[in-house]
C-alpha cells in the first residue's frame, strides 16, 4: 500500500491469563492503547485513504465493547485467552468488515498493555 493512515485510542479493562504461571494469572487491569492502520494504493476523490472521523467512530464502537470490562467474561475471550495478541485479533476482526474495500483496507491493529509491551495482528 502506498498510502497509510492510523488512528489511536484507549480503553481500560481487566483480565487474567488462563494457563499462565506468574503474576498475570491473577485478575489485573491495564489501560490499553490501540492503533489501527488502514492503507490504500490510491486516494479517493477527496485525496484520502479514509475519513479519519469514520475510522475514529468505528474504533470507538469496538472499544466500547471492551472498555471497563472483565475480558475473560466476554464471549470471544471465553474461547481465546485474553492476551494482547488476541485483543488485537478481536479488534481487527471486528473492524475488518467496515474497512475491507478495494480502495482502502484494514492493515493492522496494534495493542499496548504497557508503554513498552505491544502486540499486533494484521494481514
Amino acid at each position: 500500500m502506498k498510502f497509510k493512515i492510523s488512528v489511536t485510542d484507549y480503553f481500560s479493562a481487566a483480565h487474567s491469563l488462563r494457563g499462565y504461571k506468574g503474576k498475570c494469572e491473577s485478575l489485573h487491569g491495564h489501560n490499553f492503547k490501540v492503533k489501527v492502520t488502514l492503507g490504500a494504493s490510491t486516494l479517493d476523490k477527496l485525496g484520502m485513504v479514509c475519513d479519519f472521523h469514520i475510522v475514529k467512530q468505528e474504533l470507538k464502537d469496538v472499544l466500547g465493547v471492551l472498555d471497563h470490562k472483565h475480558l475473560n467474561e466476554l464471549k470471544f475471550f471465553k474461547k481465546n485467552n485474553p492476551t494482547s495478541e488476541n485483543i488485537a485479533r478481536f479488534i481487527f476482526e471486528s473492524l475488518k468488515p467496515m474497512f475491507n474495500k478495494p480502495a482502502s483496507k484494514l492493515l493492522e491493529v496494534r495493542v499496548w498493555e504497557t508503554e513498552v509491551n505491544e502486540a499486533s495482528f494484521g494481514e
